[in-house]
């Protein structure tokens, strides 16, 4: 339709005496879909490129950032031209359409550290892949800093991470192994103990920053040729039918999907668009983060304390540093982070008894609310959800990005085994994903619930039975062991 109104225009500019250099501009180049004029041509070919060159120097990102790549057919020429004339040797824009339609198989809403997995784990793949941020991730800082949001990557997603080729990017020094999690609860007595080398592993666990990890990401994307990356973008509307998801920009863009993935957080703005109910049973409570260096060494140990009004972690870092997670009421939450830097050392150093002697801060707290989301579906015809998009736990197991790896991994490999004639927005191929994941996360919400109401209440009779059944768990070896090796995948 494009082509055919530029042909009438291009004609009714000859009846009027048009110019005599005439051309359409596209986005991945001029077409000399009509050229007048002896020059015409050649004249188009350079405007055309000099277009090209000017729209990429628009839209290059800040420093530090990977450079969007369009994969070959992964967009609409049509939706993607403009119309030109050239007079006195000067070319002017006559008729423009902005990108009404740039095709692609599969767009990803997120770029965080799930979504931008999802793309990675779908590189080299036979799908075009779009993925879209609203704001890309800032350059590493040249400093020594550390981010105060970390994550324990088990095992099975750390082979995951390597297999897209996102682990091997991040720096050794600044990845610490967890060996052995020690488990304490409210009253003196046994706790539980779990080891890796009990099961014959290497690790329980790795500890990283999330923007280590989300640059690894990042990098990894960028050199991707069927992945488009779409970034800063704000999408307004999203609409599915039976053939099709279109998806609205804020800048007039217009992209066109066989099947989007919502990796848009626990807020998703995909899930919104899709009617999907979300109702969220809030906790009540705030996750409190800090980063703290520690006078005596750590070991490689992680550790975790059940208090009535809470629950306490500390997770290794490389060197002598340790991140706290302080899982505990608002109110709580909210004195800790007024503290100042030295009462804040104190009251997380008697908290954890003292264990690694006197701690300093490195990173300043911070707060963010709690919640349990269960959804009654995560995939319709054309639409997966994955990551917090598609369900939130407790984060007192340090679960809940693996639980987003996991979705990722399981719905490219379906993705990836499907017949090439295969529509990947295929309702039936979605479903497999859904059944897929649904065990595993209903079971780690299920415990993860549950242990934060066994231990965040008061009563004597509760209080004395949470702690026996610590001590139990860990003389039950095979059950111990048990779920070592469920931490482990």
């Amino acid at each position: 339709m494009l082509f055919s109104g530029a042909a009438h225009a291009v004609q009714r500019m000859l009846a009027q005496g048009a110019p005599r250099g005439l051309g359409i501009l596209c986005g991945d180049g001029l077409q000399d879909a009509a050229m007048l004029g002896g020059r015409g041509r050649q004249q188009a070919h350079e405007i055309g490129a000099d277009q090209q060159a000017r729209h990429m120097r628009h839209h290059q990102p800040h420093p530090g950032q990977p450079v969007p790549r369009r994969p070959a057919g992964a967009g609409s020429v049509a939706g993607r031209a403009a119309l030109f004339y050239q007079s006195n040797d000067f070319w002017h824009e006559i008729i423009k359409i902005k990108s009404m339609s740039e095709q692609f198989d599969i767009v990803i809403v997120g770029g965080g550290l799930v979504g931008a997995s999802m793309a990675l784990a779908l590189a080299n793949s036979r799908y075009s892949v779009a993925l879209l941020e609203g704001r890309a991730p800032a350059p590493l800082p040249q400093d020594e800093s550390w981010d105060a949001r970390v994550y324990a990557i088990s095992p099975g997603n750390k082979q995951f991470l390597r297999d897209i080729g996102a682990w091997q990017r991040m720096p050794p020094t600044r990845l610490a192994a967890v060996h052995e999690m020690q488990i304490h609860g409210d009253r003196k007595g046994r706790g539980l103990q779990f080891s890796a080398a009990d099961v014959g592993g290497h690790e329980l666990t790795t500890i990283l920053e999330n923007r280590l990890l989300q640059d690894a990401l990042w990098q990894g994307v960028a050199e991707c040729p069927n992945v488009t990356v779409i970034t800063p973008c704000r999408p307004t509307t999203l609409h599915w039918d039976d053939e099709l998801a279109t998806l609205q920009l804020e800048d007039g863009r217009s992209l066109q999907a066989k099947l989007v993935i919502g990796a848009d957080g626990a807020n998703s703005w995909v899930r919104t668009q899709a009617g999907i109910a979300a109702n969220p049973d809030p906790y009540l409570q705030k996750g409190v983060v800090a980063n703290f260096a520690c006078e005596k060494p750590h070991r490689g140990v992680a550790r975790q304390w059940f208090f009535e009004d809470g629950i306490l972690a500390w997770l290794p870092l490389p060197g002598n540093r340790m991140s706290m997670v302080w899982s505990t009421f608002d109110e709580k939450a909210d004195a800790l982070v007024q503290l100042s830097a030295e009462a804040l050392c104190e009251r997380v150093a008697i908290a954890g008894d003292n264990t690694l002697g006197q701690l300093s801060l490195i990173t300043p707290a911070a707060a963010f609310p709690l919640r349990l989301l269960r959804l009654p579906q995560t995939v319709k015809p054309r639409l997966a959800l994955i990551g917090d998009a598609a369900h939130n736990v407790h984060p007192l197991a340090g679960q809940g990005v693996n639980l987003g790896f996991q979705d990722a991994r399981l719905l490219a490999q379906l993705l990836r085994e499907a017949d090439a004639k295969t529509d990947p927005g295929n309702y039936m191929l979605l479903r497999r994903y859904e059944r897929g994941r649904k065990e595993d996360v209903l079971m780690m919400q299920l415990v993860c619930d549950s242990l934060q109401k066994l231990f965040n209440n008061s009563n004597p009779l509760l209080a004395g039975l949470r702690n026996f059944g610590l001590g139990l768990t860990d003389r039950l070896t095979p059950i111990k062991n048990l779920l070592v090796r469920h931490a482990l995948t």
